[in-house]
């Protein structure tokens, strides 16, 4: 297939564009590199991409429609991933345009695109945060979320409702992916396993947010590309069974579905640093802190549609994957 990626030299992004790349397909990448984070490890990412014949790498910002437009019309994608995104709960509080610029204005120039240039399917990228306010655990698909604490959360929660408007008047078939804590090799610095192995390692203190009682669906980066293929591979249908009397949030008489991408295992914080101070081999200096504005104290994917629909779930173990991460921070920043 010819996929389009935006977001590829992201740390979701640069993982699916590879393992895509591998299998055959050609993907075309689209990424502004913006200073959000370091760019060199943004370039980096994109060194193993661009390794390959089948990949063709574009400066484009999804906010920018006649770029995109552009993009879409010489490069003739069948499937889109959208993973370009203003990421980052406690960002959205200090800099609210940012998400509005990407993710409201540059997801409706990624749809308009699809629709104009007859993609095939459109996957992208929603988040655990969309539950917000909700407390009934595991977090279902099938359950409201009409309450987000956050201006990210609220941003994933629009593209839901604009993609599904999008599947019922043009016929695009749009599949949501809520993501859940992803971590792993290459992944972003401004995450906590980043910032609290680069502080272990220099003997500094760490912020634990909720004095730590806090549990997480941490789930390994590998497990979400997994999904991701093969969501991507089966191009959402209409449910039939759909019915406005009780309507379904995840599914819709329009090809529309909704899914968790989680570790169906929720951990505590303090478990997770525990197991990162047994990898690296030092203790950590912990400052207790509340609770920050925009987060919530739990999350728990619901993953049953993703087994039931793509045979699916993620399964990699909390000590596993921070074991990977280190190992790879380690060579990478020569710690």
């Amino acid at each position: 297939m010819r996929v389009l990626i935006t977001g590829s030299a992201g740390f979701i992004g640069s993982a699916l564009a590879l393992r895509l790349l591998e299998r055959g397909d050609e993907v075309i990448g689209i990424d502004n590199l913006n200073d959000y984070y370091d760019i060199r490890l943004k370039q980096a990412r994109l060194a193993r991409t661009l390794a390959f014949p089948g990949y063709s790498d574009l400066r484009v910002d999804i906010a920018d429609r006649t770029a995109v437009d552009e993009a879409f019309k010489r490069y003739r994608p069948q499937r889109v991933v959208n993973l370009a995104a203003q990421a980052g709960v406690r960002h959205s509080i200090e800099n609210p345009h940012a998400y509005v610029e990407t993710n409201l204005v540059g997801f409706a120039n990624i749809l308009e695109a699809c629709r104009h240039h007859e993609v095939e399917h459109l996957v992208y990228a929603s988040s655990s945060s969309v539950y917000g306010a909700n407390t009934r655990m595991p977090f279902s698909v099938h359950d409201n979320v009409d309450h987000p604490v956050s201006l990210y959360a609220a941003s994933k929660k629009a593209n839901e409702l604009m993609a599904h408007t999008y599947s019922h008047l043009y016929g695009l078939p749009t599949t949501g992916l809520r993501f859940f804590t992803v971590y792993g090799p290459w992944g972003r610095p401004d995450m906590a396993l980043f910032l609290f192995t680069r502080k272990i390692l220099a003997s500094e203190p760490i912020d634990v947010f909720n004095y730590g009682k806090h549990r997480r669906d941490f789930t390994y980066i590998d497990d979400i590309v997994e999904g991701v293929i093969r969501t991507l591979d089966h191009t959402a249908q209409p449910n039939q069974e759909w019915s406005g009397d009780s309507p379904d949030p995840a599914s819709s008489r329009a090809p529309y579905r909704l899914y968790n991408i989680g570790n169906n295992q929720p951990i505590e914080l303090m478990h997770y640093i525990e197991v990162l101070e047994n990898c690296l081999g030092r203790k950590a200096q912990m400052n207790l802190l509340p609770l920050q504005p925009g987060d919530v104290p739990d999350t728990y994917a619901d993953v049953s549609d993703l087994v039931k629909d793509v045979d699916y779930k993620p399964s990699t173990s909390v000590e596993d994957g921070i074991a990977r991460f280190v190992e790879w921070y380690k060579k990478y920043y020569s710690a």
